[in-house]
């Protein structure tokens, strides 16, 4: 792969209201899961994991607009991972499970970046309620029933606040993936800081087991330790490259 390839965006979009339900997680469930050259991430010494839905919007590949693949959800499970290279600290995200509702997509980005996706049914909705709060949901079907991501924010959001939780969750701009030999592959994503709610009511409902198994399923019933809503910005994503 050439050079010039590497370094042009692969990927240009949207991503707009992403809802983000963050849960600790045991070191033991995702310590098996670290791509070589990377470790696990923490803030203030908890382990996070996050379900993360959001919106893509004017998706473009090599600066193409592909049809009927321009406007879609995406609903996914990640942890947080760290590679240091001398004084440089790249902050980045493992992806447990997607799911977008286009089997192109999903093979796609399998095929490039060996990512977990899934394509399932999916919708969205963005509500104001009568009390003036926003509610977003994204829902998936997994076999017969439907889960949702659901949380509601009031006011206006906020700026980042330096060493917050929610700087920590948004502010990683790598994704790592292991490959089918063991490698690892790194490709770096593009974005403003965004701005954020504080979620008053968030939840994660419906049949997890069936697309995250038993294990993850445990730690997901519970309450999220915390949950906020970023309003989101346009996007570029990078083409991988190998690491040792």
């Amino acid at each position: 792969m050439s050079q010039d390839y590497i370094d042009r965006p692969f990927l240009s979009a949207e991503w707009r209201d992403l809802v983000m339900l963050n849960y600790e997680a045991p070191l033991g469930l995702l310590a098996p899961l670290v791509p070589a050259g990377v470790e696990i991430d923490r803030w203030r010494d908890t382990l996070y994991m996050s379900v993360v839905g959001f919106r893509f919007r004017e998706t473009r590949v090599l600066g193409a607009a592909i049809p009927w693949h321009r406007s879609f959800e995406e609903v996914n499970l990640r942890f947080y991972v760290r590679r240091e290279l001398g004084s440089e600290v790249r902050r980045g995200v493992v992806f447990i499970r997607e799911i977008v509702p286009r089997h192109a997509i999903a093979i796609v980005a399998r095929l490039l970046y060996n990512e977990p996706y899934r394509a399932l049914p999916m919708r969205h909705r963005v509500e104001r309620t009568d009390d003036g709060a926003i509610e977003r949901e994204f829902a998936w079907r997994a076999g017969a029933s439907w889960s949702r991501l659901v949380a509601t924010t009031v006011g206006a959001p906020e700026p980042l606040r330096a060493d917050s939780e929610e700087e920590f969750i948004t502010e990683h701009y790598w994704g790592y993936t292991r490959q089918r030999d063991g490698g690892t592959v790194e490709y770096r994503v593009q974005h403003p800081r965004w701005n954020v709610w504080n979620a008053r009511e968030a939840r994660l409902d419906g049949n997890v087991e069936a697309l995250y198994g038993a294990e993850f399923a445990r730690v997901l019933s519970g309450a999220p330790r915390s949950a906020f809503v970023a309003d989101g910005s346009a996007v570029r994503v990078f083409a991988p490259r190998r690491i040792r």
